[in-house]
Formats: structure tokens, C-alpha cells, sequence
């Protein structure tokens, strides 16, 4: 490597290219992206499906369920609900099928660095 190449690239960046350019990291996109993107669709599609009722649905938000408690309360408070099913949804899937592969890919670069006598801190 020539002086000039070392100063217009940052030392080691040639692994970080070559880590997102493995086949890893794109099975760890592709699955991150299997996720997220379905789940945003299906949680998008739902708080519609609730703004339209509460703008086009009086009669139906305003059914009373129980006491003062009525259909538009209970859509509304189960926003927050899926909000939190969605958060946990996630973590179990990053759990099962994300980490071990971040994992993996963060092994291999820091064995790379230790290999070559890079610092790890």
C-alpha cells in the first residue's frame, strides 16, 4: 500500500468491506429486512385502519362496550398494546435469528484484528 492509498482510507476498512460484502451479512440483512418490513406494513395498515374508523365510523367507535368505555377507547389503547407485542416480537426474533450471525461476523472481524495485532478495546 502506497502513502497516499494509507491516507485516503482508514486502517482496516478493507475488512469492513469485505465483511459486508459476505454472504453472512446479507443472510443478515435479508432477514433483518424480512421482519421489519412486513411488520411495518401490518402495523402502518393497522393504525389506519383506526384513524379511518375514528374519522368515517362515529357510530361504531362511540359503542359503548362497558360503562363509558367504547369501541374507540379499546382500538386506541391497543395501538399501545401492538406497539409493545411488536417491541417483543422483534427482540425474540433478534434473539433467535439475528444475533447469532451479527455475533459470528463480529467474531470473525475481531479475530482479523487480534490476527494482525489490532487493538480490541
Amino acid at each position: 500500500m502506497t502513502t497516499s492509498e494509507h491516507l485516503t482510507s482508514p486502517p482496516g476498512q478493507h475488512r469492513w468491506e469485505e465483511a459486508h460484502n459476505s454472504p453472512e451479512f446479507r443472510q443478515l440483512r435479508a432477514r433483518l429486512r424480512g421482519f421489519v418490513f412486513p411488520m411495518t406494513a401490518v402495523f402502518l395498515g393497522w393504525y389506519l385502519l383506526y384513524v379511518l374508523l375514528a374519522d368515517y365510523a362515529h357510530g361504531f367507535m362511540s359503542t359503548k362496550v362497558v360503562g363509558n368505555i367504547n369501541i374507540g377507547l379499546i382500538f386506541g389503547l391497543l395501538q399501545f398494546v401492538s406497539t409493545f407485542v411488536i417491541t417483543g416480537l422483534y427482540v425474540r426474533y433478534a434473539n433467535r435469528k439475528l444475533d447469532p450471525i451479527a455475533d459470528r461476523i463480529r467474531a470473525d472481524l475481531e479475530g482479523i484484528e487480534d490476527a494482525e495485532g489490532g487493538d480490541r478495546r
